[in-house]
């Protein structure tokens, strides 16, 4: 089926470009209004020492009887925002409600903070890093508060993970070393260059073996350092598609103008959801959890 995009004249300034948010981003009128519960995590045996808060959306169709699916958002407040730029609990609702994805029930999680410290916010070190600690962090302590609560599907293809600048990196690095655990990947305007021995990804992608993993990224024509040789925000990020790519990854790669802001992935978080929830191309299982 041939899809036909409206035109759009295209920015000049490529620089100091703005994206207008569409209707899922907002409150639409019959659509029913989930809940968020707030929780506090002090207890961390992976982050010793850390304080974090994180909340729980529950769509107004989630049922105890019939296991939802699951997504986890890496800098929740930021996210969960109803005036901020992703909006992703509205989204979540709006989706929900006319069945665009299954019933699936978002997770916020803050980065930790250590209180007193010099430099109190850990969120370049939990989500820059490429080791397990973040995944195994989520899988043994935030994940199960959610399902010793919530009814939440145990099929792996019905969870994944999100996040923006660090949290994408850390979206990406935690479904690429637990595929076994997180299938489905947003990250917008990764900051794969701020890993601490450089962004390892587009040498392994192309080195082992396809992971079964559906990953949809976004980056910006102005992101930081844009046209310079050392630590380009943009290219890294063009990297890792064209290794996806060549590797036969199910991903998807847009291309936005603008800075370093979540604005455009914002902006496209509805649609981002459609395509990662879509069912398995024909002939293949469906992709729902």
């Amino acid at each position: 089926m041939i899809v036909e995009v409206p035109f759009r004249p295209l920015a000049v300034d490529q620089s100091d470009v703005r994206y207008a948010h569409g209707p899922d981003s907002a409150r639409q009128p019959g659509v029913p209004v989930g809940r968020t519960v707030e929780f506090d995590w002090n207890d961390s045996v992976v982050y010793p020492g850390t304080s974090r808060k994180f909340w729980v959306h529950l769509p107004a169709q989630y049922d105890p009887s019939c296991p939802a699916a699951l997504m986890v958002f890496q800098d929740g407040r930021w996210y969960l925002d109803p005036d901020g730029e992703v909006r992703a609990a509205i989204v979540l609702d709006n989706l929900v409600h006319r069945g665009d994805i299954p019933v699936t029930v978002g997770v916020f999680v803050d980065p930790g903070v250590h209180a007193g410290a010099g430099e109190p916010r850990c969120r370049n070190v939990e989500y820059d890093a490429f080791d397990d600690r973040y995944a195994t962090f989520l899988l043994t302590e935030i994940i199960p508060q959610v399902t010793d609560r919530y009814s939440i599907t145990q099929n792996s293809n019905g969870w994944g993970i999100c996040g923006g600048s660090s949290g994408g990196n850390c979206a990406f690095t935690a479904a690429w070393l637990r595929p076994d655990t997180f299938r489905r990947v947003i990250c917008c305007l990764s900051s794969f260059v701020q890993m601490p021995d450089g962004n390892p990804y587009p040498e392994l992608i192309r080195s082992v073996p396809r992971k079964p993993l559906r990953i949809f990224m976004q980056a910006g024509h102005r992101d930081l350092r844009w046209n310079e040789r050392e630590r380009n925000w943009l290219a890294s990020n063009l990297h890792v598609a064209a290794a996806l790519a060549e590797a036969g990854y199910d991903f998807r790669l847009v291309l936005g103008d603008g800075g370093h802001s979540p604005n455009h992935g914002g902006v496209l978080l509805p649609d981002a959801l459609r395509w990662l929830w879509r069912p398995m191309d024909p002939g293949g299982a469906d992709a729902r959890g």
